[in-house]
């Protein structure tokens, strides 16, 4: 597998919603609950894998030192930990052609690395992307009262609100609109 620099708020993206399938974000129902889970959660982030319980409890394990990640809010704290998490499966680092033939830097996993440790490849250099490029500013909480999660904000006016917005977001409004009509009542 291979993490282009450039695409940074995909694989940012892809470490906020692999760190809110947790089951503390979900209260109590752990969104990677089987190795099919996690084969849903890998295709829709286009990664083909076939992963066994041993990579279930490697990626369980691997979201759990993310979040750290995502929770710190100093710069020198998500570099260094996102470096960390990226080293752990690294192989190289070069320019390769990208979906247009463009040639473009990337950091591509060993060989051998085992999936949990493709998907921090691609989760820290995410999160060095989006550090450097937007800031530690971006990396927030949910502003959901009844959420948990964290996410990184990498919308170009950088209001994001709720690490997911069509269900934290959703929520939100529908209990705004319900208070606003019981104000009216």
């Amino acid at each position: 597998m291979q993490a282009f620099f450039d695409d940074y708020v995909r694989l940012a993206g892809l470490a906020t919603e692999l760190v809110n399938t947790a089951p503390g974000v979900w209260h109590g129902e752990d969104q990677l609950s089987d190795p099919a889970a996690l084969t849903g959660f890998l295709a829709e982030h286009g990664i083909d894998a076939e992963p066994a319980t041993r990579d279930l409890d490697a990626v369980r394990d691997l979201r759990t030192g993310l979040r750290e990640v995502l929770d710190a809010r100093d710069a020198e704290v998500i570099a260094s930990g996102a470096s960390e998490l990226a080293a752990r499966g690294l192989g190289t680092v070069g320019l390769a052609p990208d979906a247009q033939g463009r040639q473009q830097w990337c950091a591509r996993s060993r060989p051998d690395a085992d999936l949990a440790d493709h998907l921090a490849v691609l989760a820290g250099v995410g999160v060095l992307g989006a550090l450097r490029t937007l800031g530690p500013e971006r990396f927030r909480d949910c502003a959901s009262d009844t959420c948990s999660g964290v996410f990184i904000d990498t919308t170009r006016p950088g209001r994001r609100r709720y690490c997911m917005p069509d269900l934290c977001g959703n929520r939100a409004n529908v209990a705004a609109y319900r208070a606003r009509r019981r104000a009216t009542s």
